[in-house]
């Protein structure tokens, strides 16, 4: 089943307050009325698209190691995700389906890493609940998350859903803004280039992790052409 697939399945659970999820109808108009407004406030074709550069980043991972976008591309490509945090379950399905394709992006000799606004206890529980074996590093203030265009700012009406249903952001981020990154996908090439990009600011939508496959074996295929020009 494809990562849309599951997506579209959970949602449709979600919406008819199957169990264990037992949703109270009247949240779902709230939370629609917010993706709408995103979406039409245009933001997601304002953010970092593929030919532009990538903004450079350094931030600790889930063990409060130091990552820098720098050392990362000294090894090859890079794969990023951003992501809203653990208590997102499409995000959770998607980081799974990331995990499932990891051995094919390490096979094409790029990097996953997964960016998200929570704290590291958080991302550790990220990658415990989702066996991850890439790193989830922590965007406090979703500081790089704006420098690619993603952020932006929940409407009140949502934040007071959002304490309803105990999804508590201040206390999953340690930063009180409210604030989130639309979900996104990148692929980076070595020179910094943005190859690939996929910005939805309907966090229901995500592109398979297999698009990211064809556009790191063309990005390859011309460094190998060019080297054989050399």
């Amino acid at each position: 089943m494809s990562l849309q697939a599951r997506l579209d399945a959970f949602k449709a659970d979600f919406k008819a307050g199957k169990p264990p999820f037992n949703a109270p109808p009247d949240i779902h108009p709230i939370m629609e009325r917010a993706t709408a407004a995103l979406i039409a406030s245009g933001q997601a074709e304002r953010a970092r698209k593929a030919g532009e550069r990538a903004p450079d980043f350094t931030l600790q991972d889930a063990e409060g190691n130091t990552v820098s976008s720098a050392a990362l591309l000294a090894e090859g490509p890079l794969v990023i995700s951003f992501y809203r945090g653990v208590w997102c379950p499409y995000c959770n399905l998607e980081l799974q389906a990331l995990e499932a394709t990891l051995p094919d992006f390490v096979a094409a000799g790029a990097t996953l890493v997964a960016i998200s606004p929570q704290n590291a206890a958080n991302s550790r529980k990220s990658m415990r609940n989702n066996k991850l074996g890439f790193p989830i590093l922590s965007d406090v203030g979703n500081e790089v998350a704006a420098a690619f265009g993603l952020r932006f700012t929940l409407p009140d009406d949502l934040v007071d859903l959002y304490k309803r249903l105990k999804n508590d952001l201040p206390a999953f981020n340690g930063d009180d803004s409210w604030t989130l990154p639309m979900p996104a996908r990148y692929v980076i090439g070595q020179d910094g280039t943005i190859l690939y990009s996929e910005v939805n600011p309907d966090y229901t939508r995500r592109p398979e992790p297999a698009d990211m496959l064809v556009v790191l074996r063309e990005a390859a295929r011309l460094a190998s052409a060019r080297t054989a020009h050399d």
